[in-house]
């Protein structure tokens, strides 16, 4: 592949005072950020009867990656979901999708003992007056080795789709059914969390199964009708390292891949090359898209053995760098909360034990703000760490921004209440960090900050606890002024267990409906596989 001029992606420019690195600027450990509790290595905390899953991204992994690349030491570098092409891997020869029908391959999706649309009706025959319909449930239905991730969703017109295993297909909106399915000859290993516009996404496959785990092919799918556009296979030789550990983004009509060592972007609509690594000894860590594109970027420091890392604004198209904002000495990127305007999830130490803190920005990257949370601890949900693919700066979920009003809604860590969870969404100023107010969630559920709309935060709240009755989960709205959630799609009291299955989904909300589907697929046999539910959407 040609490297196209390395040109103003790294260039010099103006240091802006970092958060925690500036003396006149608070330091986070002095506003009662809780020490994290104890963490295995699939991202949840030791139990501590019963155990909440942890908050922010579980990257430890990644993060000991770069500190040897910094070091000088020869490591794996980052991965890429690629779609292959033909029978004979070359890259000219396309994925066909095809209409829902009766696979005939190992894995494919097999036919479900009830349709999708037929479960949901059981269920809404105990639905009650002022209660959403349960539109569709959909299983599993894919035989799975050891299990798999589940990549997206993705929405775009009357289409919802998903990336799993060896196989792109997308749903029905409607009923659930599927429209169709895109056969992959490779394992999918990342993606971008949100689709361009028009509905086109870019994902990565892995190069050969059997010998070869690089993730290193890309391929273009346009999920409204699950036909394959371009792909290419990204050129390893040329920086002479391995794609494994890969974050996606997508801002405008560029796609961009980043990790250790790796730094690449694409043209959507087309897959034409546009920039690659960065010059000198900085490297990205990853991207976060929307409408504007935001790098996580990593530095040996002055001190041996020292990492500095950067926020910086880059153009998509051209990888120039816009507006550099340094972090404070041993402050790690967890995650982007928001890009306009930018809202930074920041961890310092390791992550048993380490602290957490927010950053947020002014539009020139220069400090504006750190919420000051006192004796609560704020978190938010990452399904990245549970899956250990896609684990995209962008992906998590449990914070909301308030341009309007300067408001920053957040959610804080959930604590045990009986056999389940329950939690508080804080509201803060963004011009002060000082704190507005404090609504609690209803007992033995949990409210998740998903967005901001008609200047109402919409939050997902959780199903209660097996022994709360006539009670369901569903969508609620709070104003800048805080007060009693209210009601804006009230999930049925019926449909509480089915709900409770879906352990940490990614939910959406859209046009009066929502939308709930778990990241990662096991199960304890081949047959609870096959019929884990995996989607559910809500709706009249």
């Amino acid at each position: 592949m040609s490297q196209p001029p390395q040109q103003g992606f790294g260039a010099p420019y103006e240091p802006q005072p970092g958060v925690y690195g500036d003396p006149g600027q608070p330091q986070p450990g002095s506003y009662g950020y809780p020490p994290q509790p104890p963490t295995v290595p699939n991202g949840r905390h030791q139990p501590q009867p019963p155990a909440p899953p942890s908050g922010g991204r579980s990257r430890g992994r990644l993060v000991g990656l770069v500190a040897a690349v910094l070091a000088g030491v020869l490591v794996v570098g980052a991965g890429v979901w690629f779609v292959a092409g033909g029978d004979d891997g070359s890259d000219d020869k396309k994925p066909v999708a095809k209409e829902s029908t009766a696979p005939k391959q190992p894995g494919a999706e097999s036919n479900r003992k009830k349709t999708p649309a037929a479960e949901a009706a059981e269920i809404n025959k105990g639905r009650k007056e002022g209660e959403a319909k349960v539109r569709w449930i959909q299983k599993n239905g894919v035989d799975l080795p050891l299990g798999a991730a589940a990549l997206g969703p993705w929405i775009t017109g009357g289409i919802v789709a998903k990336a799993m295993y060896r196989t792109v297909s997308g749903y029905s909106l409607e009923d659930g059914s599927q429209k169709w399915s895109l056969r992959l000859p490779t394992d999918v290993c990342a993606a971008p969390t949100q689709p361009t516009a028009d509905g086109k996404i870019v994902i990565g496959l892995l190069t050969d199964t059997t010998a070869d785990e690089n993730c290193d092919k890309l391929q273009m799918i346009d999920l409204a009708t699950g036909e394959a556009g371009w792909s290419v296979t990204i050129d390893r030789a040329v920086h002479n390292d391995d794609l494994r550990f890969v974050i996606m983004a997508i801002s405008g009509d560029v796609v961009t891949i980043g990790g250790l060592r790796r730094a690449e972007a694409y043209r959507v609509s087309d897959g034409k090359h546009l920039w690659g690594k960065l010059p000198g000894r900085c490297e990205v860590e990853g991207f976060a898209g929307g409408a504007v594109m935001l790098a996580s970027v990593i530095c040996p420091g002055q001190s041996k053995g020292v990492i500095d890392t950067e926020v910086r604004r880059i153009d998509p198209v051209t990888g120039r760098t816009l507006w550099t904002y340094k972090v404070g000495k041993d402050w790690n990127v967890d995650a982007f909360y928001s890009v306009d305007p930018p809202v930074i999830f920041l961890r310092k130490g390791p992550l048993v034990g380490g602290t957490s803190a927010i950053a947020v920005l002014n539009d020139d990257g220069t400090f504006r703000s750190q919420p000051v949370p006192g004796g609560d601890t704020l978190e938010g949900l990452c399904p990245g760490k549970e899956r250990e693919l896609g684990w995209n700066l962008d992906i998590c979920m449990g914070a909301a921004v308030d341009t309007d009003t300067d408001t920053l809604y957040v959610t804080t860590k959930r604590r045990p209440a009986g056999r389940s969870f329950t939690n508080d969404v804080v509201a803060f100023d963004m011009s002060t960090g000082k704190k507005k107010w404090k609504v609690p969630s209803p007992a033995t559920q949990t409210l998740m900050p998903l967005r901001v709309e008609d200047g109402k935060v919409l939050m997902y709240l959780s199903p209660p606890g097996p022994k709360t009755k006539d009670v369901g989960g569903g969508i609620m709205a709070l104003g800048p002024q805080g007060g009693t959630p209210q009601p804006v799609l009230r999930h049925p009291a019926s449909a509480a267990a089915t709900e409770r299955t879906f352990d940490e989904p990614i939910v959406l909300h859209a046009d009066g409906r929502s939308f709930l589907m778990i990241p990662q697929v096991t199960g304890d046999t081949d047959e609870e596989e096959l019929e884990r539910r995996t989607m559910i959407a809500f709706g009249d």
